[in-house]
């Protein structure tokens, strides 16, 4: 059982049980499942309507209404005081099916008939974990769509796993669609930690048993960030080294199709080399660089990659944290070398970057009024047109048409030279960039 589930501002689980014959079943069980045995309070409905009315709503909440002398108009009361999306399970003495019936009309989850036992307990609280996860759609009768998206940088270094996280947060948040975030940086990912989460043990779980994988395995592994985003990372030792064949993670996208509307996938570049069946079902991949020359170097070698691997993915390029002032690579040049336009700008704003890690959030959730926010917002309103109608956006298609947007001065802008079409070494002249930092070092006299 996972222990790191967090929900925001909200606590994973509460109760207020009338006896204490019912909070010692309760307290251990609370505890095998990784929350609070604190949380499990003395006293009845009376006592869970009186506390949340003045504090945020646990995602799961167990009442006992053995006191109540009206169940059904007492769980009403309850209702006005919940927080939507509660988990809500009641306790009682009276073995009724009518009272059951209607208990469970009015939005009660289930209901536990008294003497409590452990594994009764325990069953309940799995099943009810799984349904706060899974993904709420506003239309269960529609075909579900999926969008999966992968974010690849060109360097170590270039705001990757910035992107893939601040994407993540606009589809649930902005967009407020069910998203997975996998961060697939084994060892090292930021994901968890950009959030202020625990990363926990799920994605080392489903590493090292891949038939465990299924839908139940996705809604107990995964941390939640907010009510549509859940997130499965990993923080494994350095001494251990990733043994795995990555079907793990195939299963992992395939259970996210199932289970949400977008997935974002932080795609370290030695895993995209390791494991290039993980973009076989990837509707965009957004490479994200800088421009430098070892920025443009990779970029070939990444779009290369993707033409002939990953034809059916739409390629989105990222120019980030790029400096208003004279860079090392003028943007035309990068576009000349790379045989094609950027798609988007994101301005270098460090003061931001800073301000969103002081917040513990993404850095488009932290910093909205900016304009590298603005464009983040761009790119993931383009994303999700992209997969709106179910189809793949020809990219080729689109580059005719498509205005390039981004942040253009001193003469850096437009596309690249138009004409008959030449080497990629022809386009960029690498010798020529270099040529001043040789001249300085001198020649021989």
């Amino acid at each position: 059982m996972s222990a790191s589930w967090k929900t925001g501002n909200r606590d994973m689980f509460a109760a207020f049980m009338c006896d204490d014959a019912a909070l010692d079943v309760l307290r251990p069980v609370t505890v095998d499942m990784g929350w609070q045995p604190e949380k499990c309070n003395k006293g009845g409905l009376r006592n869970a309507i009186q506390s949340l009315s003045i504090a945020a709503s646990p995602a799961i909440l167990m009442v006992d209404l053995s006191e109540s002398g009206d169940p059904l108009s007492d769980i009403n009361a309850l209702a006005e005081v919940c927080e939507p999306g509660t988990v809500v399970i009641a306790v009682g003495q009276v073995n009724d099916v009518r009272l059951y019936r209607d208990l469970l009309a009015s939005g009660i989850q289930d209901y536990l008939l008294k003497p409590l036992t452990p594994g009764q307990v325990r069953d309940t609280l799995v099943q009810a974990q799984a349904i706060f996860a899974a993904p709420k759609s506003a239309d269960g009768s529609t075909a579900k769509r999926h969008v999966s998206t992968a974010v690849v940088g060109t360097r170590g270094g270039v705001g990757a796993s910035t992107i893939a996280t601040s994407l993540a947060w606009l589809f649930s948040s902005d967009h407020r669609l069910p998203t997975a975030l996998l961060d697939l940086d084994v060892h090292f990912g930021t994901g968890a930690l950009t959030l202020d989460l625990e990363p926990g043990r799920g994605l080392t779980d489903a590493i090292d048993n891949p038939s465990r994988i299924d839908g139940l395995f996705i809604e107990r592994a995964m941390i939640r960030a907010n009510d549509n985003l859940a997130i499965l990372s990993a923080e494994a030792p350095i001494s251990a080294p990733l043994m795995t064949d990555g079907s793990a993670f195939v299963q992992l996208e395939e259970e996210f199709r199932h289970a949400f509307e977008m997935t974002v996938i932080d795609l370290p570049r030695n895993m995209l080399i390791n494991f290039p069946h993980l973009l076989a079902d990837v509707n965009v991949v957004v490479v994200a660089t800088e421009l430098t020359l070892a920025g443009a170097r990779d970029a070939i070698r990444l779009l290369s990659w993707l033409k002939t691997n990953a034809k059916h993915a739409e390629t989105i390029v990222v120019a980030n944290k790029v400096h208003s002032g004279v860079g090392e690579i003028s943007r035309s040049d990068f576009e000349a070398s790379i045989e094609r336009k950027i798609n988007y700008v994101v301005p270098y704003d460090v003061k931001a970057a800073a301000n969103a890690a002081k917040l513990g959030q993404t850095f488009v959730a932290a910093n909205r009024a900016t304009k590298a926010g603005g464009m983040l917002r761009d790119l993931g309103g383009a994303i999700i047109a992209t997969g709106s109608d179910g189809e793949v956006v020809d990219t080729k298609a689109k580059a005719k048409d498509k205005p390039v947007k981004g942040l253009d001065k001193g003469g850096n802008g437009g596309g690249g030279a138009p004409g008959a079409k030449t080497s990629l070494l022809g386009k960029f002249d690498f010798k020529k960039i270099l040529s001043s930092g040789k001249a300085k070092a001198g020649t021989p006299a």
